[in-house]
Parts: structure tokens; sequence; C-alpha cells
């Protein structure tokens, strides 16, 4: 199955895990378990929840995470701050990162966004420098769209 492939059948799955649940621990918790175990070429998935201005850990998938991430700190808080996806090939290059794990290399974060008010973030990180592309990208904002029609 090509990735494009991959990502319409992660968008049925998910839509199909989420109907008719909205407790955001749990969904929130079974989307970073759906991406962790079909996306591939990833070490980490998941979400920290905007809370008392600053991002803090909330479900994912992967080796123990940072549990507080300041707004414009990192790859998540600069993201949510300036309320953006943000795609990075090459994390050490980054000014700010944030190193959680070691092994991370490139990272993707995406802000979730209802109603004009920041709920937190999706981040999801690569041992593979480079691995996410713009088709990551927009499927990644599909995923992000369905995620928060949920909650």
């Amino acid at each position: 199955m090509n990735k494009k492939e991959t990502y319409r059948q992660l968008q049925k799955m998910l839509t199909a895990l989420l109907e008719n649940e909205h407790d955001i621990i749990a969904n929130l918790a079974n989307a970073s378990a759906l991406l962790y175990e079909y996306l591939e070429d990833i070490n980490w998935a998941g979400f920290y929840l905007y809370k008392n201005d600053e991002l803090v850990l909330g479900p994912f998938q992967g080796k123990v995470a940072c549990m507080h991430i300041a707004m414009g700190n990192g790859v998540c808080g600069t993201a949510a701050q300036q309320r953006r996806i943000m795609r990075i090939d090459n994390v050490h290059e980054f000014p700010t990162h944030i190193a959680c794990d070691s092994a991370s290399n490139s990272e993707i974060v995406l802000p979730l966004i209802k109603k004009n008010t920041l709920i937190g973030v999706l981040d999801i990180d690569s041992v593979r420098f480079q691995r996410f592309d713009e088709l990551d990208e927009s499927c990644l904002a599909e995923i992000a769209k369905i995620i928060l029609k949920s909650i």
C-alpha cells in the first residue's frame, strides 16, 4: 500500500473509531495508537494539550516525553504559538528544539484549533531525517480535522 492509500485507510479507521465517542482523552489515546501503529518510520506520536498558557503532555505512543512545554519553545511550542503546522526536516537545526528523545531527527506538529481556541497539538517524530513531506502534512491535517470533530 502506498503512503496516500495508507492515509486514506487511517482516515477511515479513525472516523469509525471515534464515532459516537466524545471523551477527549479516550479519542486522543486511540488516535495516537492508530497513528503509531500504521505510520512508517516514526518513533513517537501523540498530543500536547494547551493548559494554563503551556502545553502539557497528553495521550501518546512512544518513549517517555517532556511533560511541559512553554509556548514558543521547541517545535510544539512554536507551532502552538504561531498556530501553524511545523514540518521540520532536521530537528537538530531548529533553534529551540527540545530533545525528549535523542533518536528523533525530524518532526511534524499540527495545532489543534476548534472555534478559534487552541486545544493543543498533534506531534509526530521520526528517526529518519526529512521523513515528512507535503503529502504527510495535508493528510495529517485531515486527520486533525477528524479528531477535532470528535471533541
